[in-house]
């Protein structure tokens, strides 16, 4: 049985295989893909959240005076644009069946 676990940092359900992909019988592919589209689905709400959330500190960021403090509001800002890359990445992985 495949499990799916939970990234952190993206906050999304992703496939844990303990082996090639290849190597799963059509029938457990077939279970696999059902349930990462319904994963998959959500990644694009997932990203809008992630935006509007830069958007935010990007506010926080025009606004902010102190040096240290604004360090702080990029790397928050770079986290959440690398995750936002991420995201496309695994909405983009899409394997097939193999019969």
């Amino acid at each position: 049985m495949i499990n799916f676990k939970t990234d952190e940092r993206l906050k999304i359900r992703l496939p844990d295989l303990t082996r090639d992909w290849h190597e799963y019988p059509p029938h457990q592919q077939q279970r696999i893909l059902i349930e990462w589209e319904k994963i998959r689905g959500t990644i694009p709400d997932r990203i809008k959240e992630l935006e509007w959330e830069i958007e935010t500190l990007l506010t926080d960021l025009s606004e902010e005076d102190d040096f240290e403090r604004s360090c702080l509001i990029n790397e928050r800002i770079s986290d959440r644009a690398s995750a936002i890359n991420d995201l496309w990445i695994w909405y983009r992985t899409n394997p097939e069946i193999h019969a």
